[in-house]
């Protein structure tokens, strides 16, 4: 039997998924953006977990498309089918996703971690795009780059296909985090920490309002707003905010009460 290009795991409320293609640098290929995909669907349907890390094994989270399928013919329509899927899906979930980069994280890999909600990044980290090298577009971030950068920096990293250090990728705002490799896992730790402090319901609408921002006229946004506020101020997470307030803590909300609609 295969070994699978994709691990999913879940401890502690967080749910890790690792590309497992190490050989190869974790290169994309038809099987990887399926697994991708269905690891993905699986964390954002579990209320178990409360956020979700996307690493790669080896020595780097990835290169990037695998060039050999692609000469090869072997890169069609379902690979890029499964790949809208999976970024999509980690971009649309109401947990926090964290992409967790070291190594090369070149092309594809640097369109995954864009579709996460932050990215953290390993000081060996080597960071860039690559695909109009290759005669395609960066289609994982070519729609969300300019959110994060700015037009400029977005066309520079798209069309002069530049890498660069993770201080420059820090100071452009394309990661949020730079530490040694060997602190990678506890700053990741630290990371999930925060999301466990804070609402999943106020979570998701705060992600999917964030979203919807840069499509829509704020002003024509008010009611959706108004409705997602009304449904956090009936969650059972203000109240729980509430007391915690009163008591001089800071508010528990793992685990869930066992009836969290009451």
């Amino acid at each position: 039997m295969a070994e699978p290009t994709v691990n999913y795991a879940v401890k502690d409320k967080v749910a890790t998924i690792t590309l497992n293609r190490p050989a190869v640098l974790n290169a994309l290929d038809l099987a990887l953006t399926a697994e991708l995909a269905e690891a993905a669907e699986a964390a954002a349907r579990d209320d178990a977990v409360w956020v979700v890390a996307v690493r790669g094994a080896g020595r780097a989270f990835s290169s990037g498309m695998d060039r050999r399928a692609l000469s090869a013919g072997e890169i069609g329509e379902p690979f890029y089918r499964n790949w809208v899927r999976a970024l999509n899906v980690l971009e649309d979930m109401d947990k926090l996703s964290v992409a967790v980069l070291h190594g090369y994280s070149i092309g594809g890999g640097l369109q995954l971690a864009v579709a996460c909600d932050v990215r953290l990044a390993a000081e060996d980290a080597i960071i860039g795009l690559g695909a109009t090298q290759h005669g395609l577009i960066p289609d994982g971030s070519v729609l969300r780059l300019a959110r994060l950068v700015g037009l400029g920096r977005a066309k520079e990293l798209t069309l002069l296909n530049d890498r660069i250090p993770p201080r420059a990728a820090l100071a452009m705002g394309l990661v949020n985090w730079v530490v040694p490799a060997a602190d990678l896992d506890r700053e990741l730790a630290a990371i999930a920490d925060k999301a466990l402090h804070a609402s999943r319901t106020a979570t998701g609408h705060a992600k999917r309002l964030l979203h919807a921002s840069f499509h829509t006229d704020p002003r024509a946004m008010v009611e959706t707003v108004m409705r997602a506020q009304e449904a956090c101020m009936a969650s059972w997470e203000i109240e729980e905010a509430n007391r915690a307030w009163d008591e001089k803590r800071d508010p528990n909300f793992v685990p869930p009460p066992p009836d969290p609609g009451r």
